[in-house]
């Protein structure tokens, strides 16, 4: 049974042959491999194109910036699934990956959303500090929490944010995104009658709007990234395993009630 309309299939990304490997159109082999750095190939078979200066340096900061945050649920599903399997590197890898959301890896893709509708309204015409604080007002009465906003951990600042934040001033990348993402600062402050702390997640998304990355990729960077630090935390759990003291905490930290019968 087939599903939906019929239609020619195609990719555009890879080919394998007997003896080469076309990526994107150009030769693993004789091109890519020794000229590219994994960033810049990651940006390649992404788009089709290979990065600017400005698109590598900053795919390169924020996959630093986002890859390690502790010993994060996401990290602690990985390590106990690893203890429970430790032949099996990549189903631990899957664990921690599966757990990566926007409660504990940022909401990076619904920032993006947020600055982009905010970006097209600007570009019709609309006054930028009024849509921002219309945008705003919305979230706030209708229950929500605004994205980018908030953290547990870092106050009054998320040292990652302000630090993208002055590398793009540094480097030049003042462009619409990004000041939409600081007047947005300022309207959730007004609304929410007290700062909050802009997390990563905001300036990770004005960044990669603002350097042309694809609005639908934007979460693919932080999942990047929490891959390589769950790697770390399982290439440590080889050598110092704590799966097992991990798992037994979380028991003892649970107290059992039970309830019904007679």
């Amino acid at each position: 049974m087939h599903i939906g309309k019929a239609r020619a299939v195609t990719t555009e990304i890879c080919i394998a042959t007997a003896d080469a490997v076309e990526v994107r159109g150009k030769d693993l082999c004789g091109d890519l491999m020794g000229r590219l750095s994994f960033t810049e190939y990651f940006y390649l078979l992404l788009t089709g194109r290979e990065p600017t200066e400005d698109q590598r340096y900053f795919l390169d900061l924020l996959l630093v910036a986002i890859a390690e945050h502790g010993m994060m649920p996401t990290v602690q599903a990985a390590r106990m699934t690893h203890a429970a399997d430790p032949n099996a590197l990549q189903g631990a890898l899957a664990a921690g990956i599966l757990g990566c959301g926007p409660v504990l890896l940022g909401t990076s893709e619904l920032c993006g959303t947020l600055l982009s509708k905010a970006r097209k309204r600007v570009a019709e015409g609309e006054d930028a500090d009024a849509v921002v604080l219309e945008m705003a007002r919305e979230i706030r009465e209708s229950g929500g929490k605004a994205p980018g906003f908030g953290h547990p951990v870092h106050r009054p600042h998320d040292p990652r944010a302000e630090r993208i934040l002055e590398l793009a001033d540094q480097r030049g990348v003042r462009s619409p995104h990004v000041d939409l993402a600081r007047r947005m600062r300022e309207a959730v402050a007004q609304v929410w009658g007290k700062p909050l702390v802009m997390n990563v997640s905001m300036p990770i998304a004005a960044v990669l709007l603002d350097l042309d990355f694809p609005p639908a990729m934007i979460k693919a960077i932080p999942l990047l990234a929490r891959a390589g630090g769950i790697l770390a935390h399982l290439a440590e759990e080889q050598q110092n395993p704590i799966g097992f003291v991990l798992a037994g905490h979380a028991e003892a930290a649970v107290s059992y009630g039970a309830k019904g019968g007679t």
